[in-house]
């Protein structure tokens, strides 16, 4: 069907074309999509087996949608990315302020041009784009912002009196007739704005300060919830949940695989302005694995949840130090070093809502452990354990390395002003560890090495075998008994 050529109503019959609820579109359009086995929800990753089956199923059901979960969990991005599902235009009611269907009007204004002009009513088409329609919820929202209210200018101007419906002004849900309409942390919204809404989930008619208006719109409610929000600040009326169709619970992703997956699509476009920065694997999933001991951490509040935003944020944070470094000691390319991971700690304290114990450690001290921790999770992954007790003879592929800082009589020292050359080089002075590298992991590749030499560091310090200073140009690491015994 040629849409351009249909300009009005008379067109618009003499085409064949039928009108269909937002439900259906959607229902159908679902159903062709999965057929041909497309991929509905592109760029939401994790979630393949588990919320997107549901989230199918409840449009199968023509249901009305709560996503609830706790925050960055793509929950307003699916809702998003269901406007693909809506078909790409549909005919509008020229001049319609609620997008009147032109075979099904619904509106005294439409009902009345098409009553005057007939066939001749001009109608437009809307995309598919134009069919999304959010609104935060927060306490000031009034029932005249989504709802409608009695606009007396309105009445001025057209010589009308109060009592008649064309002095109304709709408020953003009759506007977003024929629409998908996303109300973001839904508990949020006060219990008699959530009351006004329960007629139009179910019978679909407004009330607007005593008009009774016998409006039935046709739409696609998503909301969303933090399930922190039914006890904190506010809560979903029940009879109001009683009428959304099906509540979905999402979640955080599951392995690290899947939330670098994430993290690498949502940081394109920093990664492709800094391709001189080489970061290798373990860096990403050392940052992962940050987030996942934030998640688990005690110091933070679990309810609250960590936000997949932390990730992201955290890795722009580190290509930037990387990026200054390289700036200031004049290199053209560079690489991510363990150090750089300093410069995320800003990106990690924004982020997470401590508990007591937290607050009274601190958030920079809390940020610096997660990072820590990290390093003793992923360690064990990559090379021999490092046990707390060993018998006093027993040798341990650490030995040499061990042995190295407490033969030797200069200080080693990673500075943060080191260019790419000077730090390969103060790290090859270690040769044991060269070679340790090289003997557990002989496939890794090369550009890596030095990362991984420094990882091992850190996890010898974690590990109580070396000691580390941090000071304000770099980090010195010793023998931890070495300082003790030429003080002796």
């Amino acid at each position: 069907m040629n849409i351009s050529k249909i300009k009005t109503l008379g067109q618009l019959v003499k085409s064949g074309y039928t009108s269909r609820t937002i439900k259906d579109e959607l229902r159908e359009n679902l159903i062709s999509r999965i057929m041909s086995k497309e991929t509905v929800f592109k760029g939401v990753h994790g979630y393949e087996n588990t919320v997107i089956p549901e989230l199918e199923r409840a449009i199968l059901s023509k249901h009305n949608i709560n996503l609830l979960g706790l925050r960055g969990q793509a929950k307003t991005r699916l809702a998003r990315l269901m406007v693909n599902l809506l078909d790409e235009y549909i005919p509008v009611v020229e001049g319609s302020e609620i997008n009147d269907d032109p075979l099904n009007p619904i509106s005294r204004f439409a009902q009345e041009i098409i009553k005057e002009k007939g066939d001749k009513t001009p109608i437009f088409w809307m995309h598919r784009e134009e069919r999304y329609a959010e609104k935060l919820a927060t306490p000031d929202v009034t029932v005249a912002d989504i709802i409608g209210d009695v606009d007396p200018i309105k009445a001025a101007n057209l010589k009308l009196s109060y009592a008649d419906d064309r002095v109304i002004h709709y408020g953003m849900i009759p506007r977003a007739n024929r629409c998908i309409f996303v109300i973001n942390e839904l508990p949020d919204l006060q219990a008699r704005i959530q009351v006004a809404l329960f007629n139009i989930l179910q019978e679909g008619d407004i009330q607007i300060r005593g008009f009774k208006l016998r409006l039935p719109l046709d739409m696609q409610f998503v909301f969303t919830a933090n399930p922190e929000d039914y006890t904190s600040r506010g809560s979903i009326v029940t009879p109001l949940k009683d009428r959304i169709g099906s509540q979905i619970l999402t979640h955080y992703p599951a392995d690290i695989e899947t939330a670098k997956t994430i993290t690498q699509q949502e940081t394109s476009k920093a990664s492709a302005q800094k391709e001189f920065i080489a970061v290798p694997e373990l860096a990403k999933d050392l940052l992962e694995q940050i987030v996942f001991e934030a998640r688990e951490s005690e110091y933070i509040d679990a309810k609250s949840g960590v936000s997949a935003r932390l990730s992201i944020s955290a890795f722009e944070n580190l290509l930037s130090t990387a990026e200054r470094r390289a700036l200031l000691s004049g290199d053209a390319e560079t690489m991510v070093r363990l150090s750089d991971f300093d410069g995320i700690i800003p990106a990690i304290t924004g982020k997470v809502e401590l508990v007591y114990e937290g607050e009274q450690e601190g958030a920079h001290v809390v940020a610096d452990r997660l990072i820590k921790k990290a390093v003793t999770t992923l360690f064990p992954s990559y090379f021999p354990e490092i046990k707390k007790l060993e018998k006093q003879e027993e040798e341990t592929p650490y030995d040499a390395i061990i042995s190295w800082f407490f033969n030797t009589e200069e200080d080693f020292e990673l500075l943060d002003e080191h260019s790419e050359a000077q730090y390969k080089a103060e790290l090859d002075k270690v040769q044991p560890l060269s070679d340790f590298v090289t003997k557990y992991q002989p496939n890794m590749n090369e550009a890596d090495t030095y990362f991984m030499k420094e990882f091992v560091l850190w996890a010898l310090v974690e590990f109580k075998k070396l000691s580390k200073y941090r000071f304000a140009e770099g980090t010195q690491f010793k023998d931890p008994y070495g300082n003790f015994i030429s003080g002796l």
